[in-house]
């Protein structure tokens, strides 16, 4: 298939961008007290190479204020020869690269300020995303921030990038000026519309004469804040006709604040799902437009572009997921693009805890200088066993490298457990890595063999250099306290295969994240479904109030038992809420630290304990169980090939019991090395 909207130069001021593709800023932690590294460089030099119009890096600091001290920085002149060695190897690699200048305001936690100052914030605002409330800023520090703005974009420019951006989205400090939420002043920055908008045009200006009137200014603007009481996306296109004026040459639209209660990056979001706001900003201003969140193939970026919702397309973890993604979009390779999962486990998750990111789907995502796809001098016959992400993944690896490798699978098809994960809400992207790898395989010349169980006997018949285990687990077995007419007890995997369909009465034993994924699914499929809601919406077969109350009612009724004290052990931080959140939504039932005594004919008998570890008898009422079960590493084969002398590596659930994203990277070290 062809994009040809995406793949036509653009020029923004006196650049010229050889498609409409943008990666966007995103955190990395790559950096060492602000400075380029190698790390860093060679994670973004595959961007380069892969294809993309322009890459913005950042976020990047510019004071000692707006964000952490260990990210990227523009803050004093002695930073600038490391990144103009950068930019230069961009450049030589045919790539745009800008900068984001950011400052979070009083999203920067008064730990991450030098000097146990406290952040700066327009007002005194209490914030829910660091629970901390900064006080407000004087006059003279806001003149000093625009001030900085001016020299972090001088600095820029001189460190040879193409472009800046300033960040003005998701809740950092000019969107807390421009809200009158958080900005309750009452002198010439708050109060009326024109004086909220006053710092950040002054910004602006002051970055326009900053650069001069050729280089390209770029401002990355929120459509909507989804915030109770905050600017919509009436009030950001009327803002962008300002910022046009004062100097902007492309806007750069992003969807609502950190502490909105609206997913805008995750599974949860339907692909270009909030491009209607890029729609009101394009239709507002006379300069180019580009659209993000969720522009997670060609064929959306492409449509996108085709109604006129935006003049570029920007991505940021689809590009982390696959650097090529351009090149094979513009080759007519989609098929070969590693599909991002919008899952942020490795990416969003990874930067609360100030680790550097990682990709689920990716596994040499900031490591490509440790895990190098190189051309083996010593090709090898390897049999891979198991066709799950760990086994996939190493044997991919392994023969891009040019390895001659066979991969036995027992089943019938590729995928392991991904396929039973790709049934829940918002993980249906898992089919596509599955199809990516059903791809792939044979492409690059990895033998797959189907309905092929792997005993000793084969292998060793089999005369292969080395084995690499990557079979899975086995489903843990233990005791429940059942009577003898009880009710149906089932599992998790004969729930999610389809084998059986619950009835309106659903106890799930078991709170982690795969007992809420579950829980979830089941209540939804006791609501009203997507295309019902089109239908009564469309065609006016019910009044919005009756909708609204379809929308929130669940026919199923289900209840989660967990012995923890509370459910959802498992998801990475800050990806379990909007699970959680539609938990709540359907009244799904919650016994935290509740221990199963019986199983009977018309539900469970608990114990339930408080907080004083004080214990009480609950009787939860079901029509059948559905149990989530554990499991642990299946050692008996490769303990089998040890005795037959037959030497064997494990990954993946062969070796310890994990999730997809450790799965491949294991299989990516392996894949890359052997």
């Amino acid at each position: 298939m062809n994009y040809p909207r995406l793949f036509t130069p653009i020029t923004i001021r006196q650049m010229t961008l050889k498609n409409r593709i943008i990666m966007s800023a995103m955190h990395h932690l790559y950096t060492e007290d602000g400075r380029c590294t190698p790390r860093f460089s060679e994670y973004y030099y595959c961007k380069a190479e892969g294809g993309a119009g322009l890459v913005i890096v950042g976020s990047c600091r510019f004071d000692d204020y707006g964000a952490k001290l260990n990210s990227m920085s523009l803050r004093s002149d002695d930073l600038i020869p490391g990144w103009l060695k950068f930019t230069d190897g961009m450049h030589k690699r045919g790539g745009k690269v800008a900068v984001q200048l950011y400052h979070a305001g009083r999203y920067v936690p008064e730990k991450d300020v030098p000097c146990g100052r406290p952040a700066l914030a327009p007002s005194a605002v209490f914030c829910p995303y660091t629970k901390e409330t900064a006080p407000e800023m004087t006059v003279d520090q806001i003149h000093e921030v625009i001030f900085n703005y001016a020299e972090g974009a001088k600095r820029a420019k001189r460190a040879g990038f193409d472009a800046v951006e300033i960040m003005a989205a998701s809740g950092y400090l000019i969107p807390q000026f421009l809200s009158p939420v958080t900005n309750l002043r009452t002198d010439e920055y708050g109060g009326s519309w024109e004086n909220r908008c006053r710092f950040p045009l002054e910004v602006i200006r002051a970055v326009r004469e900053a650069v001069g009137d050729e280089y390209p200014v770029i401002f990355r603007i929120g459509g909507n804040d989804f915030i109770p009481g905050s600017n919509t996306n009436e009030e950001a296109a009327a803002f962008a006709k300002l910022a046009e004026e004062a100097g902007v040459d492309l806007f750069n639209v992003t969807g609502g604040w950190h502490e909105s209660r609206v997913p805008q990056i995750t599974g949860d979001v339907p692909f270009a799902g909030l491009s209607y706001l890029g729609k009101g900003i394009k239709d507002a201003v006379s300069v180019p437009v580009s659209m993000a969140n969720r522009m997670a193939t060609p064929e959306v970026a492409e449509e996108t572009l085709a109604l006129g919702r935006s003049d570029l397309i920007t991505m940021a973890r689809a590009l982390v997921a696959d650097p090529e993604f351009p090149i094979k979009a513009q080759q007519g390779r989609s098929e070969e693009i590693r599909p991002c999962m919008g899952c942020n486990q490795g990416c969003l998750a990874n930067t609360f805890f100030d680790k550097p990111i990682e990709c689920l789907v990716n596994g040499r995502c900031g490591r490509e200088l440790e895990f190098p796809l190189v051309k083996t001098d010593r090709p090898k016959r390897l049999l891979v066993v198991g066709g799950g992400p760990a086994g996939c993944e190493v044997a991919l690896r392994a023969a891009e490298r040019g390895h001659s490798v066979t991969l036995w699978e027992k089943t019938e098809r590729l995928g392991g457990q991904m396929n039973l994960a790709a049934k829940v809400p918002a993980r249906e992207d898992f089919l596509r890595l599955i199809a990516y790898y059903k791809t792939m395989l044979p492409r690059v010349g990895v033998s797959v063999e189907f309905s092929k169980e792997a005993t000793p006997r084969l292998i060793a018949q089999g005369g292969f250099d080395e084995v690499i285990l990557a079979g899975g687990g086995k489903s843990s077995v233990f005791a429940l306290p059942v009577q003898a007419d009880c009710v149906p007890v089932y599992t998790s995997e004969q729930v999610l295969s389809g084998e059986i369909i619950p009835g309106n009465n659903v106890a799930i034993i078991g709170g982690n994240y795969m007992g809420c994924q579950l829980a979830e699914l089941l209540a939804r499929r006791g609501s009203i479904s997507a295309e019902q809601l089109f239908h009564l919406s469309v065609f006016h077969a019910e009044t919005p109030e009756k909708i609204k109350s379809l929308l929130g009612h669940s026919d199923r009724t289900v209840s989660i038992v967990e012995q923890r004290a509370k459910i959802g052990a498992g998801f990475e931080s800050g990806t379990a809420w909007p699970v959680l959140s539609e938990l709540k939504r359907l009244g799904v039932a919650q016994y935290f630290r509740t221990t199963v005594q019986s199983i009977t004919a018309k539900g469970l008998i608990c114990e339930q304990r408080d907080f004083a570890a004080n214990s009480s008898e609950v009787f939860i009422p079901c029509d059948c169980v559905v149990l989530i079960q554990g499991s642990h590493a299946d050692s008996d084969l490769g303990s089998a090939l040890e005795e037959l002398g037959i030497p064997a590596r494990r990954i993946g659930n062969s070796l310890r019991i994990g999730k997809a994203m450790g799965a491949i990277q294991q299989g990516t070290e392996l894949g890359c090395t052997i």
